[in-house]
């Protein structure tokens, strides 16, 4: 059976950054890792290129910033306030904020694949699915518990 989602060969020059993309790329904190990936490129050994990257505190190498980033961006989730936004956003701002996430979950799983491991990435990612889906129907339980609540102190 054909995959639905074939993997789709695009020319380099249609390939698009992200905003900001060439700034984090070419900052100083990734010379280190642009020389080890010429290095390996050109089929050079890279072992001074890992050493040097060995050499970095931990706060200044490309799993923290990645790391670091999603610390502060879920450091206070709260889905209520999520569906609070998802029910007063305009379509327009909805379709916005879609086109911010929507390669989010796979570069994420890329890089976890990068990090631990296919096998460890996959049971990480089916774990965390889980627990959202037991989340999500805990929450909705408590809210039919609490209308069935409602309804009864109103004599509804």
């Amino acid at each position: 059976m054909p995959d639905a989602n074939p993997i789709q060969r695009i020319p380099i020059h249609q390939l698009h950054q992200e905003p900001g993309a060439e700034e984090l790329a070419t900052s100083q904190e990734m010379r280190p890792y642009i020389e080890f990936a010429m290095a390996l490129m050109q089929g050079h050994d890279t072992e001074s290129e890992l050493e040097a990257i060995r050499q970095l505190p931990v706060e200044k190498r490309y799993v923290w910033r990645i790391a670091s980033a999603l610390k502060w961006a879920f450091a206070d989730l709260d889905d209520l306030s999520v569906e609070a936004d998802k029910l007063t956003l305009t379509p327009e701002d909805f379709a916005k904020v879609g086109d911010l996430l929507k390669l989010r979950p796979m570069q994420f799983c890329l890089f976890m694949k990068a990090l631990v491991g296919r096998e460890e990435m996959l049971k990480m990612m089916v774990q965390a699915i889980g627990v959202a889906k037991q989340v999500w129907d805990r929450a909705r339980l408590n809210c039919l518990r609490l209308n069935r609540l409602r309804r009864c102190l109103l004599g509804v």
